[in-house]
């Protein structure tokens, strides 16, 4: 077996690179075949029925959550909007029905317990009758190293976010998307393969979730399609907020309205989104230009690292972290008045200043709502 394994070692990899090499040109010809017969006949979402999870998850009009909403309410769908925050959907709803979309349902409910989702997709059956679209955008991240939390209870409320949050709509509304031949879009990122700093529960979470949905594309053999969105640095409510509790949430980003984020690359992101799942894309990326570092994690891994090193200053100085697109630095952000709640700088740094923790009273919060 050893030495098979040698052989295989030895002449799999030139092998495949230059089949894939002579190939090239004949794959791209046929992909670019498939996308102008998808984007002429793609499929119309006129009277369609989409629901959308997380759908208050940012803040304002610059948040990929709502304008995924907005360019659905554009081809005339029918809308189930979904968060745990309803009084912010009420605004998004409205907004909605002025863009065109034939009717709007809002619902409070909490994806990380089943029994929620079993609720807002059976009244989603019951007013309209079927589901062609599942919209899963719900994701929380975060930057802060590693060694530096004190506190695990964290952990569970991260992975079940950016995991169970988008996996539970899913089983619950498989069936039906089953009768309408519909599909499943999820909000990825470019952690999910690019282990970027800081950011080592959420890239795990990430790669956990697109590994299910690639997994779950072979099972539903095309009768339920999968559409994977995989997005680099862009503006959104993840960029501009602190990792916190707050009354009649499990979980969501403290607010800082002070901070502006451009909306542009936001709602390109959604417009790629919208019509790349009602073409039948398999992924959509953006920007697409990330991709080029998969060829340095396969062939030249140590660049990458050496890379990522140099991103974080020996000082301690964030200099790669989410508030990147922002224009606002760290200090700018607190105020000057420390870091923010599981955010901060390594203690191997800064060993004069304490290292990050959690209050007994946040956990015994976060506690109380896991259970």
């Amino acid at each position: 077996m050893d030495f098979l394994n040698f052989l295989l070692n030895l002449f799999v990899p030139p092998a495949s690179l230059i089949t894939l090499a002579f190939s090239w040109p004949a794959l791209c010809f046929l992909n670019a075949c498939e996308w102008l017969f998808n984007y002429n006949y793609g499929e119309d979402m006129d009277s369609k029925v989409v629901i959308i999870t997380g759908a208050s998850s940012a803040i304002g009009e610059a948040s990929c959550q709502n304008q995924i909403a907005y360019e659905y309410a554009i081809r005339r769908a029918n809308l189930m909007l979904v968060a745990r925050r309803e009084h912010r959907l009420i605004g998004i709803a409205e907004n909605a029905r002025r863009m065109g979309a034939r009717h709007v349902m809002i619902m409070a409910a909490d994806v990380v317990k089943e029994d929620d989702c079993r609720r807002f997709v059976n009244e989603t059956i019951n007013v309209f009758g079927r589901v062609d679209h599942l919209v899963n955008t719900v994701s929380l991240g975060h930057t802060f190293y590693f060694e530096e939390v004190t506190d695990t209870s964290v952990f569970p409320v991260l992975l079940d976010i950016n995991f169970w949050g988008n996996v539970y709509p899913t089983l619950v509304a498989l069936p039906y998307l089953h009768q309408s031949n519909g599909r499943v879009i999820i909000n990825a990122s470019v952690e999910s393969w690019l282990p970027l700093p800081r950011m080592s529960l959420f890239g795990a979470a990430k790669a956990a979730l697109v590994n299910f949905y690639e997994t779950l594309r072979f099972e539903l053999k095309d009768e339920v399609g999968v559409t994977i969105a995989t997005h680099g640095w862009i503006g959104s409510e993840m960029t501009r907020g602190k990792f916190m509790l707050e009354e009649g949430a499990d979980m969501q980003w403290k607010e800082e309205r002070e901070m502006h984020v451009s909306g542009e690359a936001v709602e390109e992101f959604a417009r790629l989104i919208v019509s790349g799942a009602c073409r039948g894309d398999a992924y959509v990326k953006f920007p697409s230009w990330y991709d080029v570092f998969l060829l340095y994690r396969v062939f030249a891994p140590n660049v990458l690292n050496w890379a990522f090193r140099l991103l974080i200053s020996p000082q301690g100085t964030r200099r790669f972290s989410s508030y990147l697109g922002t224009g606002r630095s760290l200090d700018t952000v607190t105020g000057g008045m420390g870091r923010p709640m599981l955010e901060g700088t390594s203690p191997r740094h800064h060993t004069g200043m304490v290292p990050l923790t959690f209050s007994g009273q946040l956990s015994h919060q976060m506690q109380q709502k896991m259970d």
